[in-house]
């Protein structure tokens, strides 16, 4: 019962972590970005020459865009609320074509019963 207790909390492949066993971190940067409502995020990238920070980055907070300019973060995405297919055709059509079309499908519909 006592020798249990010696690897109590240990898992397999513990040990110590530290630069010598997985070799040194590659040079980083680190780029901060601020939303519309202030929110500041700073993910870091590679410090290579071919790597270009992206202009925006997703605010992990709110899910506003962000810009590296804290004076003038990138403007909300628009929100549209959700149109029905109704709204679209009423987009289209006044009300004096919609009764026109649906009195010429009506009257289609008449021939057909009768014939």
């Amino acid at each position: 019962m006592g020798a249990a207790s010696a690897i109590r909390g240990s898992r397999v492949g513990a040990g110590p972590m530290g630069e010598t066993e997985r070799g040194n971190a590659a040079p980083r940067v680190v780029v901060s970005y601020w939303c519309a409502n202030g929110h500041e995020t700073t993910p870091s990238f590679s410090a290579d020459n071919d790597v270009e920070p992206p202009e925006t980055w997703d605010c992990p907070r709110c899910g506003f865009p962000g810009g590296q300019d804290k004076s003038a973060p990138p403007p909300p995405p628009s929100t549209q609320p959700y149109k029905t297919h109704l709204a679209y055709v009423k987009e289209r059509r006044s009300d004096a074509d919609g009764v026109a079309i649906l009195d010429e499908a009506l009257e289609s519909l008449r021939a057909r019963r009768r014939g």
